[in-house]
């Protein structure tokens, strides 16, 4: 029989997940399942281009995984049961259920309101294609001089309000951050992000905190109403709610609690990747969400499935940072360099020379998800006694 894998999201690190898998094992003795309530794969890191009325290449899984093996399932999940070792799903032909050996929950995150009022009605997020398109639907109806309000400080609303200002100059663009503009940057990085605000026409509103959305304007913390026709609201993410439904060991946030290996330390036969695991990077610093985060995370995964599958030596791939990543319209970017624990030192790099390395940086990962196969790697077989124990329900880690 073939040792059954079940990858749950094909987002980044779930596309990835399955695809390395395909090339690490045989055919014959696994069977791949890769389950997305979307046929075609979504690039986050790209949304604020789509808000902003860009088309983004289409990119099927009917094409990216054809002669991989791997067996996409366009379903919605339901629920997950460990201890049972099935997955509830909801496709076209109504309710099912898969059963696995082996999963790999990679469901990630979606837009966090942070429970301030208003934001689920009036505000809109570019955490997901959904939101993204509403969102451009919403910007394209906007007369010349109205106002948009961009919420959040962090890489992503760095990157929205820079798209939506370059994209938009007849509009009122405005960024509310609760901290100062930039304050995790150098003081390159500070210097580069405030001149382009500033050829933009950006309005900051630094250590502003909003307290409430309406559908024409926000309330800050010291009660300011500040004019907004559209607000995009960008101050985090937050894992998707099933896991926290499970017996499985999680955070507070929902998270899934992990070892070095990405393997659930409640029950083995369970991996989680990306923004749904507490994954520690250097340091024992938790990881922050983020592509760059994730994607480390799910080569880590696959390669320790694959070793424990096939007797092969445990691999442990670095979960450590480079440098961040951050565009700032299509002409411009920043490239701040940081620690292995995400901390940002004195280089950076500034203008179109980091906006063409951040366009590389975004073709690569679209790159290794689409082509699975053509990264070489041996094939190996599964031991049979190794498939069959390898993850017993509950046992220790």
């Amino acid at each position: 029989m073939q040792h059954r894998i079940v990858v749950l999201g094909a987002g980044y690190t779930g596309a990835i997940t399955a695809g390395r898998l395909a090339r690490r094992l045989r055919r014959e003795d696994v069977a791949i399942t890769l389950v997305n309530a979307e046929p075609d794969f979504v690039e986050r890191v790209r949304l604020h281009q789509l808000a902003t009325g860009q088309d983004l290449k289409p990119r099927p899984f009917g094409e990216m995984f054809a002669g991989t093996g791997v067996e996409l399932r366009l379903a919605r999940v339901t629920g997950v049961d460990v201890d049972r070792r099935t997955v509830a799903v909801t496709d076209a032909n109504g309710a099912g259920e898969l059963e696995y050996d082996t999963l790999v929950y990679a469901l990630g995150s979606g837009w966090n309101d942070q429970g301030v009022p208003g934001v689920a009605e009036h505000a809109h997020e570019i955490a997901g294609r959904a939101g993204a398109l509403r969102l451009r639907e919403r910007l394209a109806g906007l007369a010349a001089g109205q106002p948009v309000v961009v919420v959040g400080g962090g890489l992503t609303g760095l990157e929205a309000v820079a798209e939506i200002a370059e994209a938009r100059p007849d509009l009122d663009v405005a960024l509310a951050a609760r901290g100062g503009l930039g304050d995790w940057l150098s003081a390159k990085g500070r210097a580069h992000v405030r001149k382009v605000f500033a050829g933009l026409g950006i309005t900051v509103h630094e250590h502003t905190a909003v307290a409430a959305v309406a559908a024409d304007h926000v309330t800050t913390a010291d009660g300011t109403s500040v004019p907004a026709a559209v607000t995009v609201w960008t101050t985090g993410f937050a894992v998707h709610p099933i896991a926290r439904a499970t017996s499985l060991e999680v955070t507070g946030t929902g998270q899934i609690v992990v070892d070095r290996s990405m393997r659930s330390v409640s029950h083995p036969d369970v991996y989680a990747v990306g923004d749904a695991a507490l994954a520690m990077g250097p340091g024992d610093k938790p990881l922050r969400m983020s592509c760059a985060s994730g994607v480390p995370t799910a080569w880590q995964a696959a390669d320790a499935i694959a070793a424990r599958l096939t007797g092969g030596k445990l691999p442990e791939v670095p979960l450590r940072y480079f440098n961040q990543c951050i565009s700032l319209g299509r002409k411009d970017g920043l490239i701040q360099y940081v620690t292995a624990d995400d901390r940002a030192v004195r280089a950076a790099l500034t203008g179109r020379i980091a906006a063409f390395y951040k366009e590389l940086v975004c073709k690569g990962a679209a790159w290794g998800v689409a082509n699975p196969l053509l990264v070489p790697a041996p094939r190996r077989r599964v031991v049979r006694e190794r498939a069959d124990a390898v993850a017993p329900a509950n046992a220790p880690a």
